[in-house]
């Protein structure tokens, strides 16, 4: 006959389970890794505290350098001036021509549609006064478009000269200047994005049509500085004016460029009617030592080819270099930045 062995767990056997041992056990594990924790806390807080520190240094680095390359770069934000005017969210748009009556009045229809613009001015350039018709018809072209700019003529002493396009204008209200041709259309929208580019650095000019300058041999070994058109721009990647064809500048420079300019150069430039717009750059970059600044936009030009091309360039070249020859140093400074909309932009 078999028997059977049925063996009773005793509780208070040793290495059987009891539910009063198991929880000693967790009360010594709980113990043993809040002893644990507090050994280890002094070496967390140190690291905390060495992350954040370098963090913060991090950000003092990032906002010193920040500022010492929006200096570089003509960001320079003239906080008086910007505060003071009350036309500051504003531009006055100031129209260069000279023979070309036809375009004159596409464009002034055009910009006085630009909310923008408090003001258009015409600066006449030719030696007969505008015609009365021709004010006429300025006025009602702007009427169809807008309401708010005004619309006057501004009539040049002596009749022409490049050097007058850049008169003082006691009328004027805003801080903002944009000049520009009268054959050149640039968009609403891509002006207005320009004048907000020019808002945090008034004190350089801003436009759509980039130039450059480098050294050069000419055939006799002589060193000479050589003008460089769009397709140099493309090709070499800088530049280091923007004409005035289309951009904008700070109101005082149309005073510094008239009232303080050395005489022998406007003596120049009254001879020269091609490099004024190179003037002005090299006023702006003189006054305030940065570069210029390109913003990427489309234009339209509705009239002939301008002096950059072709032969013009030969002209260009003298131009540029009589020009630097009342300086004592360049003051043109090369750059590679192009602003660009990155709400209009797929890669940025």
């Amino acid at each position: 006959m078999s028997s059977t062995l049925i063996g009773i767990r005793d509780d208070t056997v040793d290495g059987l389970y009891s539910p009063a041992k198991q929880k000693a056990a967790n009360r010594g594990n709980y113990t043993s890794r809040s002893a644990l924790f507090l050994r280890r806390a002094p070496q967390l807080l140190a690291a905390v505290k060495f992350k954040l520190l370098l963090a913060f240094s991090l950000l003092c680095l990032a906002i010193f350098l920040s500022s010492k390359l929006s200096s570089f770069m003509g960001w320079i934000p003239d906080r008086a001036s910007l505060v003071s005017s009350p036309y500051r969210g504003s531009y006055t748009v100031l129209i260069n021509t000279w023979r070309r009556n036809s375009p004159l009045k596409r464009t002034a229809a055009h910009y006085a549609s630009c909310v923008g613009a408090d003001a258009i001015h015409v600066v006449w350039s030719e030696i007969e006064p505008p015609s009365e018709r021709l004010k006429s018809d300025l006025d009602r072209a702007v009427k169809l478009k807008s309401w708010r700019p005004d619309i006057r003529v501004e009539i040049e002493e002596n009749g022409g000269g490049g050097s007058g396009r850049f008169k003082p204008i006691d009328e004027v209200r805003t801080d903002a200047i944009f000049s520009v041709d009268d054959d050149v259309i640039v968009p609403c929208s891509s002006l207005e994005f320009a004048f907000s580019v020019w808002k945090t650095a008034p004190l350089t000019m801003v436009g759509f049509v980039p130039r450059m300058h480098w050294l050069d041999l000419d055939k006799s070994g002589g060193v000479f500085h050589r003008y460089g058109g769009w397709l140099s721009v493309w090709w070499m990647g800088s530049y280091s004016m923007v004409l005035s064809k289309a951009a904008f500048f700070h109101k005082k420079y149309l005073d510094l460029y008239t009232n303080e300019m050395p005489s022998p150069l406007q003596d120049y430039l009254a001879r020269e009617r091609n490099c004024e717009d190179i003037a002005m750059s090299m006023v702006v970059a003189n006054a305030s030592g940065t570069p210029p600044l390109w913003v990427k936009g489309k234009i339209q030009e509705i009239g002939s080819w301008g002096t950059s091309n072709g032969k013009g360039k030969e002209k260009r070249n003298e131009c540029l270099n009589d020009l630097l020859s009342f300086y004592e140093t360049v003051p043109l400074l090369s750059t590679n930045v192009k602003i660009v909309n990155a709400r209009q932009e797929w890669v940025w």
